[in-house]
């Protein structure tokens, strides 16, 4: 039996993405914007793959020839004589359905590893009978080869994506450590590179000096034409008797064919801002251009209210064990003009908001750059997995004095965050809610409580809060010799230097460390009754929506334990480990404010009950959450590295010690874990002058189908460029001294 963890049940939960209704709304020029800006997501999406595992690229291969050429039910039809049972069969399309969702063999959220829930030679009987093999026996049986054993591998470095001995990353070669990771980002410092759209790779030269080649993501190679910004840095240096070498090209067939259909949406655009945007996107990622993407960026920031929305490129940092290299994501949604004007009352409140935050006032922005707050209806979202909000984007020198927007995804909060009364775990019922209707309120409140948390958490708490800086001519933007930091009292002693940013500052927990600032954002501002009038939440209602806020963040943080991983005391999830981290703070509150207990459930087995008092979120968990948020604050403005860390590394920490017990807790978590939903989203075909689209049903078979067709017209093509990345560095991911 394989531990659970590792396996997607045959129960999990998938869901048709439904964008029919806001896609027939659209204009004729608009649905061919937004087409074509899809096909432009869909084909860099396919990047994810190699920034995944060294093995993602095959078994992806593998699984899109299997089923181009047979449909899932075709195939099924094969399964009981190569062996396989029903249960079995739904197991490798639910593994299948996983790894075309999370565009790879680790999870999005949370970054294990998973494998089929089924003997591996029975899969292999079914793969050497499908028609796939018949028509390309030798392709089908390379491809076998080049990924059976490691789709299958649990060894225990495999299990988690990480650096070094502590997981599995293609950001880095194998031989990098956290050590090699710190020193390229120092060197990276000094040149003002940015790390988004680069990998590492660490060897020998030939006198045997150690060399880093950091290699931007880009259509042209190092020795193509390239504009001034880039000419100056694509070479070699000298830095730390270290050799770093930059090139370029990583990924550049499938950026080429992204920029193919980049260049198809421009007659299509609907202003001046988004052809300006498209451009410098196109620039970008043809020549390796940071500088260009924060120039489409300021240009998408500018395209205030579009009906199709979107963002592509390298942009989250948390799948990087060191925090600061972008996974590869685009996304096209249409807006929701209903939810969107709620949206738009709180961004016109904002500033009034921004007062009631907890830090000094020079701790804050000069300015509240006013941004675009929409809900929209996801169309496209390509990349490993699709979130709830947004707030991009992420170059810090944009967000302080230039600006940001704000999206809430709307039809993906509608099906994410639905829950089953029987599938709620460790709420324990009080005297004020009694059994069964704490599930019930639960249920009815959780929905509408995360819509404010997430519009507090992405307007306020990412948009919020200045960061000290020390510019290159030796002038600060903040007043050194008046500024007192609250926490010693003194004046301000440290800050940016020219050049660092939050991510490489704080690096392996400047994700997780953000997200638990904006989510203590959200926690204290909903308690704010003109928020919840904007959301159209008054008296009663607005007090369960508080009170189901909180306490949907204190069972979040005990579900958080999922994502630590004991062997190596690391956390692998940035939302997760945060919402751990306000756990961990509310039970330090006391005053009875949030109770836990390990307990047995009715089943015999072991169980968790987590209780909240309503009562005393007011006085007891608003002054410990305000404190604790003027901290990270305070740490992060002064880019306090060693006080931020030891703070947020204490409350992250996870034992044995304490009534709580949370490494016991943590196999509880385990045994009673629900797994993610996936979400099936449609395509769009271009029909003469128009678009269609296609929508798929909610299943694994739907999902699997939804990628067969994704690219009809050139997915060999696509298949053989994986295959052609993957082995060029292949010899990077075996294990070197």
């Amino acid at each position: 039996m394989v531990d659970p963890q590792y396996v997607l049940p045959n129960d999990v939960g998938l869901a048709l993405l439904d964008c029919s209704e806001a896609f027939r709304l659209l204009l004729q020029g608009e649905r061919l914007y937004a087409h074509h800006l899809s096909r432009a997501c869909w084909y860099g999406g396919l990047i994810v793959l190699l920034q995944t595992s060294p093995e993602a690229p095959a078994i992806y291969v593998l699984l899109s020839r299997l089923f181009r050429a047979q449909d899932p039910n075709k195939l099924g039809e094969l399964a009981c004589s190569a062996g396989l049972t029903d249960e079995e069969y739904q197991a490798f399309l639910v593994y299948a359905a996983g790894v075309f969702s999370n565009m790879g063999n680790y999870k999005s959220f949370g970054d294990t590893k998973f494998v089929p829930n089924l003997p591996k030679d029975k899969l292999q009987q079914l793969i050497w009978q499908s028609q796939a093999f018949q028509e390309q026996p030798e392709e089908m049986e390379s491809l076998w080869g080049r990924c059976g054993e490691l789709m299958f591998s649990l060894d225990p470095r495999q299990r988690q994506l990480g650096l070094g001995k502590k997981g599995i990353t293609t950001y880095f070669s194998a031989n990098c450590s956290l050590e090699d990771a710190q020193l390229a980002q120092r060197f990276l410092d000094s040149q003002t590179i940015s790390a988004y759209n680069t990998r590492l790779f660490k060897k020998k030269d030939e006198a045997g000096q150690t060399c880093y080649e950091v290699r931007l993501a880009s259509v042209l190679g190092t020795d193509a034409p390239v504009d001034p910004e880039l000419a100056p840095k694509l070479r070699c240096f000298e830095f730390e008797s270290c050799k770093f070498c930059v090139t370029r090209g990583d990924y550049a067939p499938l950026l080429e064919k992204v920029v193919e259909n980049l260049q198809r949406t421009k007659a299509y655009a609907a202003n001046t801002n988004q052809e300006s945007m498209l451009e410098h996107y196109i620039h970008s990622f043809t020549q390796g251009s940071i500088a260009a993407h924060k120039e489409a960026s300021r240009c998408w920031i500018r395209d205030k209210g579009p009906i199709v929305e979107s963002y592509i490129g390298f942009i989250e940092s948390y799948r990087d064990p060191y925090g600061s290299r972008g996974e590869f994501e685009g996304f096209v949604a249409v807006v929701n003009k209903a939810m969107s004007a709620k949206f738009a009352q709180l961004v016109a409140s904002a500033e009034q908001l921004l007062l009631e935050l907890p830090w000094p006032r020079a701790f804050e922005k000069d300015t509240f750059l006013m941004p675009d707050f929409t809900s929209l209806d996801v169309l496209t979202f390509a990349g490993s997995g699709i979130p709830a909000g947004i707030n991009i984007p992420n170059y810090d020198d944009i967000r302080q004095t230039e600006g940001f927007k704000n999206v809430s995804l709307g039809n993906v909060l509608s099906v994410a965050y639905s829950t089953q009364k029987e599938k709620l775990t460790f709420l324990l019922h009080t005297l004020a809610e009694p059994e069964g209707l704490l599930q019930d309120l639960y249920i009815k409140w959780k929905g509408p409580s995360f819509e404010v948390q997430v519009g507090l958490h992405e307007l306020l708490g990412h948009g919020s809060g200045k960061l000290f800086v020390q510019e290159k001519d030796g002038t600060f933007n903040f007043d050194r010799n008046t500024v007192i930091n609250p926490e010693t009292g003194e004046l301000v002693r440290t800050w940016y230097q020219s050049g660092e940013t939050w991510d490489s500052k704080f690096s392996t927990i400047a994700s997780s460390y953000e997200e638990c600032r904006a989510e203590c954002v959200g926690l204290y501002l909903c308690l704010n009754k003109d928020v919840l009038r904007i959301f159209e939440l008054k008296g009663e209602d607005a007090e369960d929506v508080i009170y189901i806020n909180w306490l949907n963040m204190v069972r979040a943080g005990l579900l958080g334990l999922e994502f630590y991983t004991p062997e190596n005391g690391t956390w692998r999830q940035a939302h997760m480990q945060a919402r751990f981290v306000i756990l961990r703070v509310l039970l330090e509150a006391g005053g009875g404010l949030v109770t836990l207990q390990h307990t047995t459930g009715a089943d015999g087995k072991p169980d968790a009950l987590i209780t909240l008092d309503r009562n005393k979120i007011l006085p007891v968990g608003k002054p410990a959450i305000k404190r604790f948020l003027s901290k990270l604050q305070v740490l992060k403005s002064t880019a306090d590295v060693t006080r931020g860390k030891e703070l947020y590394g204490g409350y992250s920490t996870v034992t044995d010690e304490g009534p709580e017990r949370f490494l016991s807790l943590r196999d509880t978590v385990l045994l009673r874990k629900e797994a993610r939903k996936m979400f099936v989203q449609a395509n769009t075909r271009l029909e003469g002058e128009d678009v269609t689209l296609v929508q798929y049903e909610g299943t694994a078979a739907g999902l699997i189908r939804s990628f067969t067709e994704r690219f009809p017209e050139d997915a060999e093509l696509l298949e053989r460029h994986l295959l052609e990345l993957s082995d060029a560095d292949a010899h990077f991911w075996a294990n070197q001294d």
